[in-house]
């Protein structure tokens, strides 16, 4: 059994490691409400710029634009966006996973980071890293999505990469974060769970299916034309959401593993005050017992 000062000293560790606990989790709390407030105001425009480009690819018939069909490149980039803080629970494992699940492996999967966690995670495994960019996440912006899509998108024209996905973290509300992996190039046109497109595409397909014919997209100046201006403009309209939904769900999840390391720490410093004061309850008793038997062998 440990002795007194033991369980004190342990107790006492934990106490110290409490506090802490504490702390980050009022930091993340407080960070999340402005990242979900960011997160909320954005996703308008998110969820309009799928809606918006789906509506005008699905309309707009065999156009031959390079962003619509494979370049025949055999390599993917992804462009994965986690943390650079850990402490998180799985948040960043559960990003990382999705490329195991759908086969994508370090011969042919090439990484533009977002976040040092899922870097390091993935350069351990033998994936080419081709850019990280991890100081973007912590005060993402509109100019630093724009600046990924040109990246990415420059590889791509040069045929280095055939296709181009985004794996990130949908924030659904303060407890429910979802990993996702989604294609960006060459274009897909379906909706993507959880957001409005996804929720109107079944009305969309009700109110196609009364009419024989889709109305065709016109295109001023020519489709080509105005494809090389919004299919970019979309992907960094994606790139951002995707930004501010994984800020969200960060400080989500950190508020959630912190509030659980202090829900621990409270029951671990219960147990050992009760271990404490029973030891301490032992002393005494033993210590009784000598005097007593002292003072009988006396008489």
């Amino acid at each position: 059994m440990a002795s007194m000062r033991d369980i004190k000293r342990r107790k006492e560790s934990i106490q110290s490691t409490q506090q802490i606990t504490k702390a980050m989790k009022l930091v993340a709390t407080v960070k999340l409400q402005r990242a979900k407030t960011r997160a909320e105001n954005a996703q308008p425009y998110f969820d309009k710029m799928l809606e918006t480009i789906r509506s005008i690819l699905v309309r707009s018939g065999q156009v031959n634009h390079p962003y619509l069909i494979p370049n025949g490149a055999a390599k993917k980039a992804v462009i994965v966006i986690t943390s650079n803080r850990g402490l998180a629970g799985g948040y960043n494992s559960n990003v990382v996973k999705q490329l195991a699940e759908q086969g994508m492996g370090p011969e042919d999967t090439i990484i533009y980071g977002v976040g040092r966690k899922g870097i390091d995670y993935l350069s351990r495994r033998g994936y080419e890293i081709a850019a990280d960019d991890s100081d973007v996440i912590n005060e993402p912006l509109f100019s630093d999505a724009d600046m990924i899509m040109k990246k990415v998108l420059e590889a791509f024209m040069a045929g280095e990469i055939g296709e181009i996905y985004l794996a990130y973290t949908f924030f659904k509300n303060t407890v429910v974060h979802i990993p996702r992996l989604i294609r960006l190039l060459p274009v897909d046109v379906g909706p993507i769970e959880g957001t409005a497109d996804a929720k109107a595409d079944q009305e969309e397909k009700t109110e196609e299916k009364s009419h024989e014919k889709v109305t065709p997209m016109n295109y001023e100046p020519e489709a080509e034309e105005a494809l090389d201006l919004i299919i970019p403009k979309y992907i960094s309209s994606i790139i951002y959401g995707a930004f501010m939904e994984a800020l969200a769900s960060e400080n989500g999840a950190r508020m959630q593993a912190m509030d659980a390391a202090t829900s621990n720490a409270e029951e671990m410093i219960a147990k050992l005050s009760l271990a404490y004061n029973r030891a301490r309850q032992g002393a005494i008793t033993q210590e009784l017992t000598e005097i007593i038997s002292g003072a009988e062998a006396l008489n």
